[in-house]
């Protein structure tokens, strides 16, 4: 079987190829700090996802491993990374791309886009104003010019994802396009951020006019159809736990993409054999009478419709579904 050539390489592929080469070669040696996801999806160009994965592979092959407080790391003696990290001797991705190697030019905005880059791709337990500095080059004292600590790095977080995708305005007529919208809309910010998700239910950690304006414009569907206000927020948060339940188990399949470098169908299909073997004690017929994996989307969109279904008596009693005289949860 002939051997893809490097442009015939998935894009995660390509990269951990690259970086593979650099450590080989030496120009990466050990203790060196291997370049940050962000770096990674501005020297290659890819995607946030795909430079996750890229690292990931890398420590599946032993070449890299992560460092609290530091970053990648490319491995060499046991702990000595974490004692000692360099710099690679190449010229870093953060330099040439207008990174900040002092803190000219930092600023509160640029603190928050790192930081979310950060939580994207490590989550956000490995968040920290450590972590931060590292991926801008800047020392942690520098960030406290601009922030005052961790919390309230994190509700700037919150506060920018929330606002970069605002509920329009009018809002939809029909209470119920209206709630969909917004449960779509909440739906794609945990896809595109699951680190959100444990910080932004209703009795939350984090406070923020952004996530508050979405609530409140969530809230108004509901209090336009003439129910209190206590109302409105239980529903809100029935609708609100849904998503961010689905959003779990979403963001738990990317996750195991990322380790585990297979997408859900290949995933599927590597453990082909296995199913195979519980599938033959026939224990299970209705579950192996499934033969490729659920689509997350789709799975989506059928619990949202049938929860709006269950709350129309409540929301719409006039609207001739349902319980006519359903008026609180």
């Amino acid at each position: 079987m002939a051997t893809p050539s490097g442009s015939e390489l998935p894009p995660y592929a390509r990269v951990v190829a690259d970086i593979r080469a650099r450590i080989t070669a030496g120009e990466l040696e050990p203790g060196a700090r291997a370049p940050s996801t962000r770096e990674i999806t501005r020297e290659w160009g890819v995607a946030m996802a795909t430079a996750t994965k890229a690292l990931a592979a890398l420590r599946q092959e032993g070449l890299v491993e992560a460092v609290r407080g530091v970053g990648t790391v490319v491995r060499g003696v046991p702990g000595s990374a974490a004692r000692h990290p360099r710099e690679p001797k190449r010229r870093t991705t953060a330099v040439a791309d207008g990174g900040h190697t002092g803190d000219t030019g930092l600023n509160r905005d640029v603190i928050v886009q790192a930081a979310i880059a950060v939580a994207d791709a490590e989550g956000i337990d490995g968040l920290s104003m450590r972590r931060v500095s590292t991926e801008l080059r800047v020392s942690a004292m520098a960030l406290y010019r601009h922030v005052t600590g961790k919390e309230d790095l994190v509700t700037e977080m919150i506060d920018k994802i929330y606002r970069d995708a605002a509920l329009p305005e009018p809002r939809p007529e029909g209470w119920r396009e209206a709630l969909e919208l917004a449960m779509r809309w909440e739906w794609a910010i945990y896809r595109r951020h699951p680190w959100a998700i444990r910080l932004t239910p209703v009795s939350g950690p984090v406070l923020s006019p952004g996530l508050m304006a979405n609530a409140e414009w969530m809230m108004s569907v509901i209090a336009d159809q003439g129910h209190s206000s206590e109302t409105a927020l239980e529903v809100v948060t029935i609708l609100s736990a849904y998503t961010s339940g689905m959003a779990v188990q979403a963001g738990q399949a990317v996750v195991e993409e990322g380790e585990l470098g297979l997408g859900a169908e290949q995933w599927w299909k590597s453990r082909a054999d296995e199913f195979a073997r519980f599938a033959a004690g026939g224990d299970y017929p209705v579950m192996f009478a499934v033969t490729s994996p659920p689509d997350v989307e789709t799975i989506f969109t059928l619990g949202m419709t049938h929860l709006l279904d269950g709350l129309t008596p409540l929301i719409a009693p006039d609207s001739g579904h349902g319980f006519a005289n359903a008026s609180r949860i």
